[in-house]
């Protein structure tokens, strides 16, 4: 898996891709905020509000659908019981989570002010841990070191890209 250039506008094939692995048209896309190792987007950023109006939390959206399938299962397998568990005997866990929620929230300001959704994150943070998908997202896009349960989440994964794009796959 590979970082994504933080100017990384997204392209028309990078947009063609993303509506490819979420049987959709992308929307409020800002940018490719992560690449898999396949070169494709799975991680894209959006716009706090949407084009509709919307406001949305969600800032970093988990797109590919392999890497979705096998956070799936984590969640499946108990994974974020375990963690939530932890969180609430682990002060120093919370607080790192805590800080975790904080920077999300600082990125998103950043971009755009939502009253709607002012102090909201999403994963369930900082308190809860209640989407995997949101937090790997977060990792991904952020870095290792700025969403713990992310980045143990993704640590448990294997490179979902290493059997090539999952939207060139999907297609023949």
């Amino acid at each position: 898996m590979t970082d994504a250039d933080p100017t990384d506008a997204p392209t028309p094939d990078d947009l063609a891709a993303v509506e490819r692995q979420l049987g959709r048209m992308p929307r409020g896309v800002r940018r490719v905020a992560h690449r898999c190792s396949c070169g494709d987007p799975d991680v894209v950023e959006t716009e706090p509000r949407l084009p509709d109006g919307t406001p949305f939390p969600t800032m970093y959206y988990l797109t590919c659908p392999r890497a979705a399938g096998l956070i799936g299962t984590l969640e499946a397998e108990g994974t974020m019981r375990e963690m939530q568990d932890r969180l609430a005997d682990d002060p120093d866990l919370a607080a790192a989570y805590g800080r975790a929620h904080d920077d999300y929230l600082a990125r998103r300001e950043a971009i755009a002010h939502v009253e709607e959704i002012a102090g909201i994150t999403a994963g369930g943070m900082p308190t809860r841990v209640k989407c995997l998908h949101v937090l790997v997202g977060h990792a991904l896009a952020a870095g290792p070191g700025v969403n713990p349960f992310g980045d143990e989440a993704l640590a448990m994964l294997p490179d979902w890209g290493a059997a090539g794009p999952c939207t060139r796959a999907e297609e023949g």
